[in-house]
């Protein structure tokens, strides 16, 4: 990519020679990416790489010093604040869960659906039958219908970050971006984690920053390899693992 070249119509996410810099030191540098509508791509790479400055780009956290930011084509992210990117459609899953612990699992839900209501007014509105219906379905797709009545309190570390991401499908992102999921989880929930992302991957676009390589091959899509604030290397997570420059600076450490 070069500066100034449009984005393609089938890149939802279109990040361009992005340079952030913070007292001299660069945490993105030209830094140039492209993820296509309906796309998972997993981003890895050491730490310092410039992953979590990346998202923070995309979500508004952080303005970039140059190059281009575009959502769906049209939306220049780097002239929108936070809110209005989350009201695009842009969700972000951080990695340590933030949920309501005082609530239930699907009260939890409730309060995340996407409406002009308050915290209290949610609680004790009247549910429309297609907002029963719709907390059903997000209570399947992240495992969680057996323990709907559960505080979130008493939940495993892995079911309090299926919740999470649970409440930000509530809100209908077109983008879900998702740091390290699966850190701290058993072998067993890491790999229902990898399930959940890959049914979540069929109506929305998911990019997934991550450590775990295990859990990276299971979801078996392509890898971008972030260093120094710009991307190495780029493929199938084989192809990338076989790249020198890779092994040196991550995979070999």
């Amino acid at each position: 990519m070069t500066a100034g070249t449009p984005p393609s119509p089938s890149s939802l996410l279109y990040l361009n020679d992005i340079t952030v810099s913070f007292d001299g030191f660069r945490a993105l540098n030209a830094l140039s990416l492209a993820i296509d509508r309906g796309e998972m791509r997993a981003i890895i790479g050491p730490n310092g790489a410039g992953k979590t400055t990346m998202m923070d780009v995309i979500t508004g956290k952080t303005k970039a010093d140059q190059g281009d930011a575009y959502f769906s084509g049209t939306h220049d992210l780097r002239s929108l604040d936070e809110a209005r990117i989350a009201n695009l459609g842009i969700g972000r899953k951080f990695q340590k869960p933030t949920v309501f612990e005082s609530h239930t699992v699907w009260d939890n839900l409730l309060l995340a659906l996407k409406a002009p209501r308050g915290v209290f007014s949610t609680l004790v509105a009247s549910l429309s039958g297609a907002q029963t219906e719709k907390i059903g379905e997000l209570l399947e797709i992240v495992h969680l219908t057996d323990a709907k009545s559960m505080l979130a309190a008493n939940l495993s570390h892995g079911q309090k970050q299926w919740l999470e991401i649970g409440m930000l499908l509530a809100q209908d992102p077109q983008l879900l971006l998702v740091d390290e999921p699966v850190a701290g989880m058993t072998d067993a929930e890491t790999a229902k984690t990898a399930t959940l992302l890959r049914e979540i991957n069929k109506t929305r676009t998911v990019v997934v920053v991550e450590h775990d390589m295990t859990f990276v091959r299971d979801l078996d899509v392509k890898v971008t390899v972030l260093h120094e604030g710009s991307v190495l290397a780029e493929g199938s997570l084989d192809h990338v693992s076989a790249d020198e420059r890779v092994i040196e600076v991550y995979l070999g450490r």
